[in-house]
């Protein structure tokens, strides 16, 4: 395993990162000042769209998983359609824009979940030793970090020079060969790569069978539960900068810092759990997010420098929370004899990456709501106190759980080891 070779595996996940922002932040943006659609009737399309997403990646995990031969071609029709789908976002029909919209996002988010999922499968199915796996996913998420960062850059500074309209003609007219580079290094990788051929003999169990198995219940249940504590904090940093913090203008300083930081921590954590285990490098990062979460709680206007030290504390934990359960997961898939089933067990953890991010847009801002949170009106300290708890008082409990869960993973498996 070379350092070429995971650059020739991982470059997938930038042109992959790169379209989440566009489609999910940019795009009903765009749609709401070009063609003068109301944000509400987009954000009910977009919540539909983004349960609709999560819920038919375990359908997409058992077809890539039944015709694993035609990988390659299933990948290509990912992509094709992720590549059309983008185009299609930034190119309106004018006599229709809901309903374009609503195809565009859900022929884009297919193909990415297409891509996705077999992608990482190939991460899983990558013949290498415990402790070469979390270089794996460490490569991938680094360049989808990058991914993410250029993402967040160049749509607005296409903006100040050209427009909006022109802006993301040119976007998605650069996305295009980005993305098609990048499958033909994908393409090149997998004829040489050293790749587990699953055994074409075994029949898949049924997804009750898959899900009661004991490890398999535990592991996804930490996964499930470690997300949802992180969704909450991404639904919500906006609000809480600009209306708890009163930094709205150091927002793009904050991301950045965040992104940044979770990137040049992958590295670390890859010798953390050489060095230690996976399963403890895992639990020395919740610790870590539960610290800087506890920090975050207690913070209110003005604290812009301690605000910043909370981002890159917090995308310090985000590095291992990329690079460690995926690789936790695909030591198992071979102890376990599962490659047969690898697609299926990856898309379970996209499914319940989706599920999060949607229960948290479901559940965290209609709460506010409720007890009379308005965004961007003035603060008073009830509201603020509520604002801080739920951004950070909430995860930190959450992932609080997670941790003892996990420890109690970690004694039992010591146990039956």
């Amino acid at each position: 395993m070379t350092p070429r070779s995971l650059s020739a595996y991982g470059v997938m996940a930038f042109p992959l990162a790169f379209a989440g922002l566009p489609i999910y932040l940019h795009a009903p943006d765009f749609y709401a000042l070009t063609l003068q659609l109301p944000l509400t009737a987009l954000g009910t399309a977009l919540l539909a769209l983004r349960l609709f997403d999560a819920i038919q990646d375990p359908l997409i995990g058992s077809l890539s998983d039944r015709f694993h031969r035609w990988r390659h071609l299933i990948l290509l029709l990912g992509a094709f359609l992720l590549g059309a789908g983008f185009w299609m976002l930034f190119h309106p029909l004018e006599r229709s824009p809901m309903l374009w919209f609503t195809l565009s996002v859900l022929i884009c988010t297919t193909g990415y979940s297409i891509v996705a999922i077999n992608f990482q499968t190939l991460g899983g199915l990558w013949r290498a030793s415990s402790a070469s796996r979390t270089r794996i996913t460490a490569s991938r998420e680094a360049y989808g970090l990058v991914g993410l960062l250029v993402a967040s850059v160049i749509p607005p500074v296409l903006t100040g020079f050209v427009g909006t309209e022109a802006a993301f003609h040119w976007l998605s007219l650069g996305y295009l060969p980005l993305l098609a580079a990048a499958c033909w290094l994908l393409f090149r990788w997998m004829r040489t790569a050293p790749l587990i051929v699953p055994t074409p003999s075994r029949r898949s169990a049924g997804w009750i069978k898959l899900m009661t198995d004991r490890w398999r219940a535990t592991f996804f249940s930490l996964v499930l539960l470690n997300t949802f504590a992180s969704a909450i904090p991404a639904v919500l940093v906006l609000f809480f900068v600009r209306d708890r913090l009163g930094a709205e203008s150091y927002t793009g300083l904050f991301l950045l810092i965040y992104f940044l930081s979770g990137a040049a921590s992958l590295p670390l954590w890859t010798r953390v759990a050489r060095k230690y285990g996976k399963l403890r490098a895992w639990q020395m990062a919740l610790i870590t997010a539960v610290v800087t979460f506890c920090w975050a709680s207690l913070l209110a206007e003005g604290d812009i420098i301690a605000y910043a030290l909370v981002c890159a504390l917090s995308g310090f934990a985000l590095g291992a929370d990329l690079a460690l359960p995926p690789a936790i997961l695909a030591d198992h898939i071979e102890a376990d004899d599962r490659e047969w089933e690898a697609s299926r067990l990856f898309s379970v953890m996209a499914f319940m990456s989706k599920l999060s991010l949607a229960a948290a847009t479901g559940l965290t801002l209609p709460l506010l709501g409720f007890f009379g949170y308005h965004p961007g009106n003035a603060m008073t300290p009830d509201l603020g106190l509520l604002l801080s708890l739920t951004y950070a008082g909430l995860p930190c409990v959450l992932k609080l759980i997670a941790l003892a869960g996990l420890l109690l993973f970690h004694k039992d498996l010591a146990r039956n080891r």
